[in-house]
C-alpha cells in the first residue's frame, strides 16, 4: 500500500462504497472505505491518505463537517466530494470551503477515475513545489554567501538583523559583488520566505515598458490594451519585491515608486482606482546614489526612503582572504555541472588569483573558473587553462595604482569593458549593454562621457 496512491472513501450507502472502491482498486489505487465522518476522522488520524472521497450528506458528521474538522486539525489531504444532483449547491459550497472537486451521483467509472487522476497531477505539482521551495531556501540560506573575511561576516550579520523586519533595504556595491544573492538571502530567511520573490532589473527594460511591468494597466489604457494586466507589485503582494539597478530607473517613474512605497498602494496605468499591496521592498544599485542625486538624475526623497537600511557589499579585492574559498566552491560546482573529475588547483594558480585585481568581482571569478574547468582535462586546474589577462595583470599594475583616484580608476575600467563588449558584439550596442548588465540608455551616456565611437 505504501507505493500506491491511498484513497479513503466515505459514504453511508454500502453500495456506493463498494462501487467506488471497486472502480479505484481496478485502476491501481489502494482503497479503504468507512461509513461515516467520525470513522473517517479516526482513520485519518491513524494513517495518512492522499485523497478522501466523501459524500456531502451523511448522518452524524457529514462531509462539510469532516472537511472543517480536517482543516481545524491541519490534516493536509485532498478532499473530493460526492453529491446527488439535488445537492449540487452543497458540493459547490464545499469547494468554496476548501474541497478540491466534486463528483455528481450517479457517476460513470471514467468520470470518477478522471477526477482522481486530475487530483493526482495537482498533488504531484504541489509536492514538487514543496521540494523546490526547500531547495531554493537551502540555496539562499546564510551558508550560500561564502566567505570568512571580516567584511563579509559583517554583511551576514546585517542580513540576520534585518531579515524578519519589513524595513526597506538598499544594497550597494560594484557590479558582480552578489547583490541579488543578498536580496534572496534576506527574503528566504524572513517570515515571507513562502511568499513570492519578484525581481526586476530597472535598467534592462525600456523606459516605455517599465511602468506597465511594475504597475500593470487597465483595459483600454492605451492602444493594444485589450485586457487588464496585473503589474509586478501586485504579483509580489505579501512577498518581496527586488528592484535591481534602481539607479537606472527613469526619473519620471521615481515619483510613482515613491508614492507606492509610502502609501502601500499602487494604481494601474489608466485606472483611477488604487490597490493596496503588502510588500517588502529591497533595492540594489552599483551607482553611488548621493552623486546621482547631486546630478539631478535621482530623486533625493526616494533615495532617503530607500536608504533606511543600507548593506554595502565589499569588492572582491577588499576581501582577498575569501578568494580561495570562492574558487573551490566554483570549481566543485562546475565539476559537477560539467561531469568532470576536477578536484583542485595546480600549485601557482591560486597565487595568480590572489594577485589579480578582480574588477569584475565574484562574477568575473566565477566565469574564469567555469572557463578553466571546460579547458581542464585532468583532476587539477592548471595555469594553462587560465586566461593570459589573469596571469599578467597584477594589482600593482591596476589603474588605481597610477593615482589614488578611485573615480578615475573606475572610469578607466568602465571604458575598457565597454570597448571589449562592443568588440565582442561587432558594435551592437543593445547586445553590448546586455553583456555589461546596464541599460542601453546608460551605455549611450557612457559612450558620450568617455568619447568612445
Amino acid at each position: 500500500m505504501s507505493d500506491q496512491t491511498k484513497i479513503l472513501v466515505v459514504d453511508d450507502e454500502e453500495n456506493i462504497r463498494f462501487a467506488v472502491s471497486n472502480i479505484l482498486t481496478t485502476n491501481g489505487y489502494a482503497v479503504v472505505s468507512v461509513s461515516n465522518g467520525e470513522d473517517a476522522f479516526l482513520e485519518l488520524k491513524k494513517l495518512s491518505y492522499d485523497f478522501v472521497i466523501c459524500d456531502v450528506r451523511m448522518p452524524g458528521m457529514d462531509g462539510m463537517e469532516l472537511l472543517r474538522t480536517l482543516q481545524h486539525n491541519r490534516m493536509e489531504t485532498t478532499v473530493i466530494m460526492m453529491s446527488a444532483y439535488g445537492n449540487i449547491d452543497s458540493a459547490i459550497e464545499a469547494i468554496k470551503a476548501g474541497a478540491y472537486d466534486y463528483i455528481p451521483k450517479p457517476f460513470k467509472p471514467d468520470e470518477l477515475v478522471l477526477t482522481v487522476k486530475k487530483a493526482e497531477e495537482r498533488l504531484k505539482l504541489y509536492r514538487e513545489n514543496l521540494v523546490l521551495k526547500k531547495a531554493i531556501a537551502h540555496d539562499y540560506d546564510f551558508n550560500s554567501i561564502i566567505g570568512k573575511s571580516e567584511k563579509i561576516l559583517g554583511v551576514l550579520n546585517e542580513i540576520r538583523r534585518v531579515s524578519n523586519y519589513k524595513t526597506t533595504v538598499l544594497i550597494t556595491g560594484e557590479s558582480g559583488t552578489g547583490k541579488d544573492l543578498v536580496a534572496k538571502a534576506i527574503h528566504y530567511n524572513s517570515d515571507r520566505k513562502d511568499r513570492p520573490f519578484i525581481s526586476i532589473n530597472c535598467g534592462a527594460i525600456p523606459e516605455s515598458l517599465l511602468e506597465s511591468e511594475l504597475f500593470g494597466y487597465a483595459k483600454g489604457a492605451f492602444t493594444g490594451a485589450y485586457a487588464a494586466k496585473q503589474g509586478l507589485f501586485e504579483t509580489a503582494d505579501t512577498g518581496t519585491m527586488f528592484l535591481d539597478e534602481i539607479g537606472d530607473m527613469p526619473f519620471n517613474l521615481q515619483v510613482k515608486l515613491l508614492r507606492a512605497i509610502e502609501e502601500s498602494r499602487i494604481s494601474r496605468i489608466g485606472d483611477i482606482r488604487s490597490t493596496a499591496v503588502d510588500i517588502r521592498l529591497i533595492a540594489a544599485t552599483s551607482k553611488v546614489l548621493p552623486e546621482e542625486v547631486k546630478k539631478g538624475t535621482f530623486r533625493d526623497d526616494l533615495f532617503y526612503r530607500l536608504n533606511v537600511f543600507n548593506i554595502k557589499l565589499p569588492p572582491l579585492r577588499e576581501r582577498r582572504e575569501d578568494i580561495p574559498l570562492l574558487s573551490v566552491h566554483f570549481m566543485k560546482k562546475n565539476a559537477v555541472n560539467l561531469a568532470k573529475p576536477i578536484k583542485g588547483f595546480e600549485d601557482g594558480v591560486m597565487d595568480m588569483f590572489m594577485g589579480y585585481p578582480w574588477y569584475g568581482n565574484i562574477r568575473e571569478l566565477e566565469n574564469v573558473i567555469e572557463r578553466a574547468c571546460i579547458m581542464t582535462e585532468g583532476e587539477l586546474i592548471t595555469a594553462e587553462s587560465i586566461p593570459d589577462s589573469i596571469k599578467t595583470k597584477k594589482e600593482s599594475g591596476s589603474p588605481a595604482a597610477e593615482g589614488l583616484s578611485i573615480r578615475r580608476a573606475q572610469a578607466g575600467l568602465e571604458a575598457e569593458l565597454i570597448k571589449k563588449a562592443l568588440q565582442e558584439t561587432g558594435g551592437n550596442k543593445t547586445r553590448a549593454s546586455q553583456i555589461l548588465e546596464i541599460s542601453l540608455r546608460a551605455l549611450m551616456y557612457k559612450l558620450k562621457e568617455y568619447g568612445i565611437e
